[in-house]
């Protein structure tokens, strides 16, 4: 059986029935054979979860000259809304990234793009690798918000900003002031975060 089809496979239980259903016998049912056969591909559960993960990474279609050409700011905005897209498209895949460390091929090629640009911009190893670790955590960690967000993602936020309209000005002066901006959409909130880390990566290169 290729080793596409089961991977293909295996991420659309995830997606369909949450990241915590994926087991070797439901997938070896969903694919109609025997747990023998996967076992032929990968020695338990966390390899599977391994090749699930690096087929997201592989969604991430960035070439190491084009981001080295963009300069190291526009290369890690690129890559991170990429990466944020590519989860955001699995509802329930991005919580398989907490299991494991991504070291699959494509996952391996992505942290080199984005690490040779930081090296290549002025960035000592340590603060090029610390950089990248934090990119990476910051996406997976809004992709798995996102992606908590149900059907009533829409109704909770109306409701979220009601409360903050109707709050209490004699207790909460601050928060009225600022109600008609809250709650910030999710996607809104990323960008936000995401330029401050860069802006706050320039700033430390500049003082190393």
């Amino acid at each position: 059986m290729p080793l596409e089809r089961i991977v293909s496979t295996a991420l659309q239980i995830v997606d369909d029935e949450g990241a915590d259903a994926l087991s070797m016998r439901t997938l070896a049912q969903r694919l109609g054979s025997g747990t023998a056969t996967l076992y032929r591909h990968f020695d338990n559960r966390a390899a599977l979860v391994a090749h699930v993960v690096d087929r997201m990474f592989g969604a991430v279609e960035l070439k190491g000259d084009e981001l080295l050409a963009m300069g190291w700011r526009q290369a890690l905005r690129t890559v991170a809304h990429s990466m944020f897209e590519a989860l955001a498209r699995h509802r329930n895949a991005a919580r398989l990234m907490v299991e494991e460390i991504p070291l699959g091929p494509s996952a391996m090629a992505l942290r080199e793009h984005c690490v040779a640009a930081l090296l290549d911009s002025g960035f000592p190893p340590r603060q090029a690798a610390h950089a990248y670790a934090t990119l990476a955590r910051y996406v997976l960690g809004f992709a798995i918000q996102i992606n908590g967000h149900g059907s009533g993602g829409q109704l909770d936020e109306a409701h979220l900003s009601a409360v903050f309209q109707g709050a209490d000005p004699a207790l909460f002066p601050a928060t009225v002031t600022v109600a008609g901006s809250l709650p910030v959409p999710i996607e809104e909130e990323f960008s936000f975060g995401l330029e401050l880390m860069l802006s706050g990566l320039a700033h430390l290169r500049d003082d190393a």
